[in-house]
């Protein structure tokens, strides 16, 4: 008989992989108040977002991710959100109190679900009246000197159009044939050229003379890396979030209506990041090109061209008395080591900027493809397109299915990496150093190149920020709202058959003592220090088993309830993918 000591490690989690069980469980102590203190093991996934930590948590999150994406794209009514309720709280009740609202007003997030409403209103106004009761004069801020820079636009960019404005976030519908259609957009933003690279183009070879199949290594690999713009490829990776946030700025004020996005960020086969977003309702290519064509971003920083200091010689920190506000406190500067002068801080460096910008980011090219909802195919490779490399990380885009580079992408990859690593991210970037300025609220322990920002590590190569970018009225649901709705469609799926779904929050916080005091108790669990602990394998093979269970019910209850008319929808679509 094969116990489970003789099971290789690999097999399980291989197995826990192809059934979408988590092989990286982190273990909990639960401890019940009500049962004399009884304590059990609880496994929770990982959660983890990239599949080469933990492949079935990276897929779950891709899947809702796409279940996200599917549900706003091509929205027929307004979201109700969160924000637009506590807009009308605020509207309702303004007039009320002869006070400004208080701050927790102004953060939906702390809201009740929606039907909440009645009793919310009255609980909204209580608080109102009582901060108007209770409030206090605030104190007098203090006044710094505000820097002002002109916010005239560039004159060698083209101007931005201009659409009258609606507050609408869904599209047009358009009718034809007696149907309504209401088209969707599909765009992928790039940046601009840095150099040739080895590629694929229609109808003649690449620049170095051959025609690449479409596997090979060397595509998106520099021709010429001598000449290769690395230092700009870079400064444009690490300030990408920003041109984005401009873009959709432009795209909001020129499109004539409140449009709303879901947008990944992903690297290129030049190691780029580009954009590819999913926008709800339509306008003209040429409108979007124009944007795209006005859209910039100017870093008004210090100069980061020469580096001032390299190798070991590094400036000093030490602590010096200075006098602020006519009060004397202990600082922390930096000293150059050869003269003993104070280096300029950040705030004393930005004001000696001229007028040229250290850094301009522009885009490159855009693709543009109107997606019409009801081809319910197209929508779901356009998703999936959409969503293909969320689990990936930028360094991944080269390595095969073991994981090797070809010679070319590694000197590619640790070219651009060298770049990444040692310039600024931030104001507080510790490699301000190098260039002979303080870093912004610096405490004294900052090094060159240690900078905590994970946009200068080689798997991000730039791409610190969040790779999925929602804006708030998309679907007016938050991602634990997707989750919700995801595990809805299977409760009611196997209620429909008589079988009783395993309640997932049955150790949650939400149940009491009589006292009021949660009833569980959750503690990380440390193998060093607890005892009895079950082992990975064990945590491992209960958790498959579970989950081909909770397939199997599920599978049966599918049988059972046979097909229902009018049940093709997204969150179905996706829990049955899940």
């Amino acid at each position: 008989m094969l116990t489970l000591d003789k099971v290789p490690l690999s097999t399980l989690t291989d197995l826990a992989t192809e059934h979408g069980v988590c092989s990286r469980p982190i273990l909990n102590k639960v401890t019940d108040a009500e049962n004399a203190g009884a304590e059990r093991i609880v496994a929770v996934a990982c959660g983890h977002t990239l599949a080469s930590f933990c492949p079935a948590c990276a897929d779950k999150n891709r899947r809702l991710r796409m279940h996200q994406c599917r549900e706003g794209w091509h929205l027929e009514k307004e979201p109700l959100t969160p924000q637009l309720m506590a807009q009308a709280f605020a509207a309702a009740h303004r007039g009320s109190v002869h006070a400004r609202p208080p701050w927790w007003l102004h953060h939906p997030s702390l809201f009740a679900p929606i039907a909440m409403r009645a009793v919310l209103r009255r609980v909204v106004l209580s608080m109102i009246t009582l901060h108007a009761l209770t409030r206090r004069e605030p104190e007098t801020p203090r006044r710094t000197k505000r820097r002002v820079r002109s916010t005239r636009r560039r004159p060698d960019v083209p101007k931005l159009p201009k659409m009258d404005a609606s507050q609408s976030t869904v599209g047009r519908a358009f009718r034809a044939n007696g149907r309504v259609y209401r088209p969707s957009m599909f765009l992928t933003l790039t940046l601009r050229s840095y150099g040739p690279v080895h590629n694929i183009p229609k109808g003649r070879p690449c620049g170095c003379g051959k025609h690449h199949r479409i596997d090979d290594p060397v595509l998106g690999t520099p021709l010429d890396p001598a000449n290769y713009d690395y230092r700009r490829a870079a400064l444009d990776a690490l300030h990408f979030a920003k041109l984005v946030d401009r873009f959709w700025q432009n795209f909001r004020r020129c499109a004539g209506y409140k449009a709303q996005y879901f947008a990944t960020v992903e690297p290129q086969k030049r190691l780029a990041p580009h954009l590819h977003a999913a926008v709800r309702g339509t306008i003209p290519r040429k409108i979007v090109e124009q944007i795209a064509a006005a859209t910039y971003h100017q870093l008004w920083w210090p100069q980061m061209e020469t580096p001032s200091y390299v190798g070991d010689r590094l400036p000093l920190w030490e602590q010096v008395l200075e006098t602020d506000d006519g009060k004397d406190q202990l600082v922390w500067r930096l000293i150059d080591p050869d003269t003993g002068q104070l280096l300029p801080t950040w705030e004393e460096a930005v004001d000696q900027v001229g007028e040229n910008p250290a850094h301009l980011l522009q885009l490159g090219t855009v693709d543009y493809q109107g997606i019409w909802g009801g081809n319910t195919e197209g929508v779901d490779r356009t998703v999936g397109y959409l969503t293909k490399y969320l689990n990936k990380s930028t360094a991944q885009t080269y390595a095969d299915e073991d994981g090797q580079l070809h010679p070319d992408q590694e000197k590619h990859l640790v070219r651009l990496h060298q770049e990444v690593r040692w310039l600024p991210c931030s104001p507080s970037c510790a490699n301000w150093i190098r260039y002979g300025v303080q870093p912004k609220n610096a405490i004294g322990k900052e090094i060159p190149g240690q900078c905590e920002s994970k946009a200068h590590d080689r798997e991000h190569l730039g791409i610190g920020g969040r790779r999925v970018l929602v804006s708030r009225q998309w679907t007016g649901k938050t991602l634990k709202h997707h989750r919700a709705d995801r595990a809805e469609v299977v409760r009611q799926t196997l209620a429909a058959a008589g079988v009783e779904m395993d309640d997932q929050h049955q150790f949650g916080n939400r149940q009491t003592t009589a006292d009021g005091k949660p009833r569980f108790t959750w503690t990380p669990v440390r193998r060093d220090w607890d005892e009895d602990i079950p082992t990975l394998k064990e945590v491992l093979a209960y958790s498959i088993n579970t989950r081909i269970r909770w397939r199997t019910e599920y599978k049966r209850a599918k049988t059972r309830a046979g097909p229902s008319p009018g049940t093709d929808s997204a969150t179905q679509r996706a829990a049955t993918a899940a």
